[in-house]
């Protein structure tokens, strides 16, 4: 004998199917919420920086300035800087790729510089600039022109201070020469 199976829907059933949907959709959306709530991961300082084209245009900025400045530049006491600086400007449009690359790489963007003369440390900085024999004061010269270049930009004062840090880190490669 069969029995015959009640598909009846009553009321209470729809209350108890409404009450469990409702359920899911809090506990979901509780999750969402809590998560949302959760601190965003901070940004890497080349978001902060404004990406590629805004590091770009820092860079050639400060290149130009560099070229210019009395210390480090055209009319340096160092033979070297002087030299690069007035027989090699062919080569400053290379040079500021190389160094908005290398601004990109070391501030977390999705750019990756690499040496074109290697060295000990990844970035191959000490055998870049060896032959410039770049001495400490030289380098801070340097320095304070691009803090200059980032004031002129209007970098906030926590990107900046990342900046001229991220600079400063390789202080001992530039001027090992």
């Amino acid at each position: 004998m069969t029995q015959a199976v009640s598909t009846s829907i009553t009321r209470r059933s729809v209350v108890a199917g409404l009450t469990l949907t409702a359920a899911s959709v809090v506990v979901l959306a509780g999750t969402d919420n809590a998560q949302a709530n959760q601190t965003m991961p901070e940004k890497s300082l080349y978001e902060r920086l404004g990406g590629v084209f805004a590091i770009a245009a820092v860079v050639d900025h400060f290149s130009d300035a560099v070229v210019k400045n009395p210390i480090v530049g055209q009319e340096s006491k160092n033979p070297q800087l002087r030299e690069w600086h007035t027989k090699n400007l062919g080569r400053l449009p290379g040079l500021k790729f190389m160094r908005t690359l290398w601004v990109c790489d070391v501030s977390g963007g999705p750019f990756q510089f690499t040496a074109t003369k290697p060295g000990t440390t990844p970035l191959g900085l000490e055998e870049a600039h060896r032959d410039l024999r770049i001495s400490p004061e030289e380098f801070d010269e340097v320095a304070a022109e691009l803090g200059r270049t980032l004031d002129f930009f209007k970098v906030p004062k926590r990107e900046k201070d990342e900046v001229l840090a991220a600079f400063a880190a390789h202080k001992d490669e530039v001027t090992a020469g």
